[in-house]
């Protein structure tokens, strides 16, 4: 696959293109599934990414639209075409979050926030181990393995010299606090999140106990932004059996002002990191 092609993101662009042309249309999905014969569901599917893309939906949706300029039925049936290669994550079989990798692949910023663990993109070898390991008791050592490989490889968008991704994490201190394998492994790992901290594009903010109650105590979730202006952003809330991907400016927007209330009550960022240098301190090897 060409390095510059994310299927995951084609799709994305495709899809949001196609529900463009419906609603141009004055269509509904239901209306267009009744014209080909399809379920209401693929229509979504197709339009909101989730679903590999053929050429041949594509044709028929144009034809549906009655599309008549035959360059623009031409770079759909392109993107159609790179919608369905391989990202480097399918190269470890089946991921249960490859949506997710795709789009984090492809994005230009992360805000995240995580109230129990370190992020997955901060996190040591030795500690994504032990924690996918403890959160997947019945999983298979040749899985956790495989899951780690794809962790260690998506932290490769953090350590890069060119291009690299910026990442905002804010993290309750349940976080730090909560030993994970081992205290040696513990301080280790806050080692590592002080070390990653000082990189000029990672930003870490810690929410003390003593701050109380905050917006984040409904849970984590992840923000994703992306170079591209055609590509809006996204939300990203991972579940037990499936996750949630928000897309509506709306939603975005009360995530994003959530955010920004998680960074004010947090401690800066050199409070943070000597905050976390402390924690690690106490983890006597």
């Amino acid at each position: 696959m060409a390095s510059n092609v994310n299927p995951t993101v084609r799709r994305r662009r495709l899809g949001q293109e196609l529900r463009r042309l419906r609603e141009l249309k004055g269509m509904t999905a239901e209306e267009v599934a009744e014209r080909l014969l399809v379920s209401q569901s693929k229509i979504s599917r197709l339009e909101n990414g989730r679903r590999s893309i053929s050429q041949r939906d594509v044709r028929d949706l144009c034809g549906v639209y009655e599309v008549e300029d035959q360059r623009m039925v031409d770079s759909l049936m392109e993107m159609a075409k790179d919608s369905r290669q391989q990202g480097w994550w399918h190269a470890f079989g089946d991921v249960p979050y490859s949506v997710y990798i795709g789009l984090e692949t492809d994005a230009a910023s992360l805000r995240v926030y995580d109230p129990q663990v370190v992020p997955g993109l901060l996190q040591t070898r030795q500690y994504a181990e032990a924690l996918i390991s403890g959160a997947l008791p019945e999983t298979a050592h040749t899985e956790v393995e495989k899951r780690v490989q794809v962790r260690m490889r998506r932290q490769e968008r953090v350590s890069s010299s060119e291009n690299p991704l910026r990442l905002w994490s804010v993290m309750d201190e349940s976080a730090l606090r909560r030993v994970v394998g081992s205290r040696e492994l513990m301080r280790d790992q806050l080692e590592h999140l002080v070390e990653q901290s000082q990189l000029p594009h990672v930003t870490v903010q810690v929410i003390p106990f003593d701050m109380g109650a905050h917006p984040g105590l409904n849970g984590q979730y992840a923000i994703l932004e992306f170079p591209d202006t055609a590509d809006s952003s996204v939300v990203y809330i991972e579940g037990v059996t499936s996750d949630l991907y928000l897309e509506k400016p709306n939603d975005v927007q009360k995530y994003s002002v959530m955010y920004e209330h998680l960074r004010a009550q947090a401690l800066n960022v050199d409070q943070s990191r000597h905050f976390i240098a402390e924690i690690a301190k106490g983890y006597v090897r």
